[in-house]
């Protein structure tokens, strides 16, 4: 067993599930989605990349184009969460609330679209 495989699968699925769990809920109820569960998902994110950043082949570009558009909308989900709470004021609105989840399930998507490539590279790889 390949230890860093093993490393580079364990950060692509917990980003994935940590992506799930903070997107999972009312959308416009801020009472749902955790500030601290989102950035988590952004670190877990962003440590993902890095780890997709050595490969040289045509599925490792795939993974990590995935990877950059998930981290792209996660950096923009948590930006407008910090401006509207500590920039402008005005709290978290259900308009604002289901702006930044939907933000999040854009990068969602873009996390299953990855671990199933992943998946399926895996699966190829044995045969």
């Amino acid at each position: 067993m390949n230890f860093e495989k093993v490393i580079f699968g364990f950060f692509v699925v917990l980003a994935l599930t940590l992506n799930f769990s903070f997107f999972l809920g009312e959308m416009d109820n801020p009472g749902h989605h955790n500030v601290y569960m989102l950035y988590a998902v952004v670190i877990v994110n962003f440590i993902a990349t890095i780890l997709k950043l050595g490969d040289r082949s045509q599925i490792g570009a795939v993974l990590l184009a995935t990877s950059l558009v998930a981290d792209l909308q996660l950096i923009a989900a948590s930006v407008c969460w910090t401006v509207v709470v500590h920039i402008t004021g005005t709290g978290l609105t259900p308009d604002i609330m289901a702006t930044i989840i939907s933000l999040s399930g854009g990068a969602l998507l873009a996390n299953v679209i990855s671990t199933v490539i992943l998946v399926s590279e895996t699966l190829m790889a044995r045969l």
